[in-house]
């Protein structure tokens, strides 16, 4: 008789701030969830150094914002940069350019601890080894791991790669990664024993472009980026010796006397994955997309990807929702990395393009001046200008909010709702009722468990405002809006079963 036995609902190889984050989605979905990396224990490294506006409000989506330290207090800039062409992110209402001064070791951290209070079963020091044939039209993916107990064999539902640009899941997976090559190579390092003048945004000069900013105590993050350094194979190393000569080339500032807690490299390689999902298996992060940093970009869309694709994944794994609904994850999210890849380059192209770039620079400046061209580029770097587009071909209301992010709103309302951010603290769907009609909560019955409905009201008149007439709106546990109605229910049932499965009778 085969073995129809399942070791987890989903397997998620990775334990980076992408994997975790999705560890933690899929519990809130009732998932069981293993976590595979092969590491025995996180590095303590930290490339990233906070993250975007829109992934802030990922994390206070389930009240996890606390967890850094210090709460809502989070260290925010106004002042962010395209290209390294600076300019005020708050022409964008509710914009900045995200939490800064946060390693990705602490976000890392919190998000594992949370995962695991859940209930994920996070195990590292496993490797994933081989994938067997099946996961295309078969009922389950089995992976095998190297273990500290020897080689295993793991069955799931569903794998997801969450493991990096080096992606061992999209290998095996057979998915394409096309894109461009590197064509340069630049270095970041935690020094030690050293007083540097914070460049927090950077500082394009006739050698390259270098970046510093205190991290603690006696450490500095530096970046540096010289003109003409070759690119470097995956397998290469670099010194701090290096790293050292290359600063004072582009900034004349002799750093050899101080130390390092670690160096590395990086490049401006640009790849995404033909397909974000392949049968049973799906990727998420780095393993779909990566690129030159830009602004913590990379972090915040892994993050973004885990929210979007967890409480869909869940529904599906549980049997509370049919495998269509996993085709919306590639076809929300595949377009959104997409634009993160032609922004970071057409970033690069100007911040790191040395004197031919120059002319482009000023003309960027000058754009800037203009309110809508501040708009547009603060909601693509802070990605709150994202929207995902929800109809259906039942009658809707053309509401602005429709596929876009609720941002976060205060409410009043005998539910005590306190602000919309705080609904999906549980992971859940949001039935919002701004009326106090009745037909709603009748309407969303066969849902309960899976949409909260909430009557409640705006506290303000900006609340009031975004709004706009909507009587009734469907928040997705992403925080994206999937239904308003200025009044009644009609197409609701439609997008209840979209996006939630299908109801339970009786």
């Amino acid at each position: 008789m085969q073995d129809t036995r399942m070791d987890a609902d989903v397997i998620v190889v990775g334990a980076g701030p992408t994997g975790l984050m999705l560890a933690g989605e899929l519990r809130l979905g009732g998932a069981e969830v293993i976590v595979l990396d092969k590491l025995a224990e996180p590095t303590g490294q930290s490339r990233g150094l906070g993250f975007t506006a829109r992934a802030m409000e990922v994390f206070d989506q389930r009240g996890l914002l606390p967890r850094f330290g210090q709460g809502e207090s989070l260290e925010v800039s106004d002042v962010g940069h395209f290209g390294g062409v600076q300019f005020d992110f708050t022409a964008l209402e509710g914009a900045h350019f995200g939490a800064r001064g946060i390693p990705q070791s602490q976000t890392e951290a919190v998000l594992a601890d949370w995962a695991a209070g859940r209930g994920a079963d996070i195990r590292r020091g496993h490797e994933v080894l081989n994938l067997a044939d099946g996961f295309l039209d078969g009922d389950h993916v089995e992976v095998t791991a190297r273990t500290p107990h020897g080689v295993r064999r793991l069955r799931a539902r569903y794998l997801v790669g969450c493991d990096g640009g080096k992606s061992t899941v999209r290998k095996l997976a057979g998915i394409d990664f096309p894109g461009t090559e590197a064509t340069r190579a630049m270095f970041l390092a935690d020094v030690t024993g050293l007083d540097l003048r914070p460049r927090y945004l950077g500082e394009a000069l006739p050698n390259g472009m270098v970046m510093a900013a205190p991290l603690k105590e006696g450490v500095h993050r530096i970046i540096v980026c010289p003109h003409g350094a070759a690119a470097r194979g995956a397998d290469d190393t670099v010194t701090f010796e290096e790293v050292a000569k290359a600063w004072e080339h582009i900034t004349g500032e002799d750093i050899s006397g101080g130390g390092a807690e670690w160096v590395s490299f990086f490049s401006d390689a640009t790849r995404q994955a033909a397909h974000y999902r392949r049968g049973r298996i799906l990727l998420a992060g780095d393993a779909a997309h990566i690129h030159l940093p830009a602004g913590g970009q990379g972090l915040s869309t892994g993050v973004q990807d885990a929210a979007n694709l967890g409480f869909k994944l869940a529904a599906v794994a549980t049997g509370r929702a049919g495998q269509d609904l996993l085709d919306t994850y590639h076809a929300e999210r595949h377009p959104v990395g997409r634009r993160l890849l032609m922004n970071t380059r057409a970033q690069g192209m100007v911040f790191l393009g040395g004197t031919p770039a120059e002319p482009l620079r000023r003309i960027l400046t000058e754009l800037t001046g203009y309110d809508t061209v501040r708009r547009h580029l603060a909601g693509i770097v802070s990605h709150l200008d994202i929207r995902y587009d929800v109809t259906d071909d039942t009658a809707q209301v053309a509401h602005p909010l429709l596929g876009r992010r609720l941002g976060k709103l205060p409410l009043s309302g005998p539910d005590g709702a306190g602000d919309t951010f705080r609904l999906l603290h549980a992971g859940r769907g949001v039935l919002l009722d701004l009326a106090g009609d009745a037909r709603l909560r009748e309407a969303a019955a066969g849902w309960a468990g899976r949409v909260d409905v909430v009557t409640a009201t705006p506290a303000t008149a900006d609340a009031g405002a975004v709004f706009a007439g909507a009587q009734a709106v469907l928040v997705r546990p992403d925080g994206h809006v999937a239904w308003t109605h200025t009044g009644g229910t009609s197409g609701l049932g439609t997008a209840l079963t979209r996006w939630f499965g299908t109801p339970v009778q009786g």
